[in-house]
C-alpha cells in the first residue's frame, strides 16, 4: 500500500518532472530520505510536510500551463516577477505564497 507522501512524489514527478534529487534539494534532505518517503518505510518531519504539500500545490498549478519538463525548468529559473528569485528556493524558505501570486497571473493572462 501506498502511503499519501509516496503519491505526492510521483505526481511531483508526473506532473512537474522532478527526481528525488530534486525533491531532496527543494526539501532540504538527502536523496536516501526521499527514497525512503517513496518506499513509505519513514516519513517527512511536519515543516518537511508543508514544504511538499506547498510544492505540489505549485506543480499542479504550473501543469495547466507547462509540460513537465517546462515545469521543472520554470520552478528552477530565475524570475524577474519573483525579483529574480527562483522558485524552488521560495517555496523551500515557506513563500510559496508569493509563486502562487505569480502563477495567478499566468491564469489571467497578465505576465507570459
Amino acid at each position: 500500500m501506498s502511503s499519501a507522501v509516496a503519491k505526492i512524489l510521483d505526481d511531483l514527478k508526473l506532473q512537474g518532472g522532478l527526481k528525488g534529487m530534486d525533491v531532496a534539494n527543494i526539501a532540504d534532505v538527502s536523496p536516501a530520505t526521499v527514497s525512503r518517503w517513496s518506499s513509505g518505510s519513514t516519513f517527512p518531519q511536519p515543516k518537511t510536510q508543508l514544504i511538499i504539500s506547498d510544492l505540489r500545490y505549485v506543480v499542479d498549478r504550473l501543469s495547466e500551463f507547462y509540460s513537465p519538463e517546462e515545469t521543472r525548468l520554470w520552478l528552477y529559473s530565475m524570475h524577474r516577477l519573483l525579483n529574480n528569485d527562483r522558485a524552488v528556493d521560495l517555496i523551500h524558505d515557506g513563500r510559496a505564497d508569493e509563486v502562487l501570486e505569480v502563477i495567478e497571473s499566468l491564469d489571467e493572462a497578465t505576465y507570459t
